[in-house]
């Protein structure tokens, strides 16, 4: 399949027995939600292993995220998604990955048993000869299977098995879910740290209801998921909003359901850019985010949320001075 990012190496979607059986490969497992520096330190170890064995550095990934499909079908609010599929994708290839395999996680997938999982997966459809997954690895229907019975899979098939140790700073293993604390609690720097770069979430430019234009704050906008992995007003900065797309622009933006103008607003990456105008829609701009300045919050009318804009404006200034 041709992968959505131009000049990106190969993306296939599900998986049908032999489709890679030419290629024998060397597959690191895992959701890579946020592809912090942990899922990194994962990545670059597989693609050493290729290289010493000349196989195919491949990535074998969910779409949705197993705690997505397992939380909706239980009627619960899943874990907020760090990352749209495509800054996923452009972030693994990024470390060396030439093959991305994307599973589709189903009522099939989920009812697998550990050893039909590693058969039809890794050994008919991937050609895996060696595999490197985390110390805390689950897999197969029921969360069944771990590090121990994917070694004594390996074993029997022939496949090398690598456990990699949980990759920390201070103590502390790096996780998406720890990413998703930081951000929930407007820690841009923390969530930095995890990630080995700022929090950025990417997006095409799409038409709003204008009222910031009407206010005196034209916002390019940003539709997003839910849930959040990130609330409030946020210092920014812009990518791709000039030709090149290397030069950012700075910029005050909100992300969230807007409570002040909508009832059950849809959620929403506004950004006001300071010193910039500009017709952008339809653009793809990624976003930056510095420092949160506050929480969301509805406010009591329009003249008292333009006034806090005024405020939030000023504090957005005072962050890049």
């Amino acid at each position: 399949m041709k992968s959505p990012i131009p000049g990106a190496p190969s993306l296939a979607r599900d998986l049908h027995p032999h489709v890679f059986s030419a290629v024998p490969t060397a597959v690191s497992l895992g959701n890579f939600d946020g592809v912090h520096r942990g899922h990194q330190a994962m990545l670059e170890v597989v693609c050493q292993a290729a290289r010493q064995r000349k196989l195919k550095p491949t990535a074998l990934t969910f779409a949705p995220a197993p705690g997505q499909f397992f939380a909706r079908r239980a009627e619960k609010t899943p874990p907020a998604r760090l990352q749209r599929l495509r800054d996923k994708l452009a972030c693994i290839w990024a470390v060396g990955i030439e093959h991305v395999q994307l599973l589709r996680f189903n009522e099939a997938l989920a009812s697998m048993s550990p050893d039909a999982f590693c058969d039809q997966v890794l050994r008919h459809g991937l050609n895996a000869k060696w595999l490197i997954v985390g110390d805390d690895f689950r897999y197969g229907k029921d969360r069944s299977g771990d590090v121990k019975t994917l070694h004594a899979w390996c074993a029997a098939h022939g496949v090398e098995c690598y456990v990699m140790p949980a990759v920390k700073a201070m103590d502390v293993r790096f996780s998406s879910s720890l990413v998703r604390t930081a951000l929930r609690d407007g820690d841009c720097v923390t969530a930095a740290a995890i990630l080995g770069r700022p929090y950025r979430i990417s997006g095409r430019i799409a038409h709003g209801d204008k009222l910031g234009r009407t206010l005196g704050f034209p916002t390019i906008n940003i539709p997003l998921w839910t849930p959040l992995p990130v609330q409030g007003i946020f210092a920014v900065r812009v990518y791709g909003v000039d030709v090149a797309g290397a030069s950012a622009v700075l910029g005050a933006a909100s992300v969230g359901v807007r409570p002040t103008v909508k009832e059950n607003g849809k959620p929403l990456l506004e950004v006001f850019l300071l010193d910039f105008k500009g017709d952008l829609y339809g653009r793809r701009v990624v976003v930056e985010f510095v420092k949160r300045i506050r929480a969301e919050e509805k406010f009591d009318s329009i003249e008292v949320m333009t006034a806090q804009m005024h405020r939030d404006i000023a504090a957005v200034r005072d962050v890049f001075a």
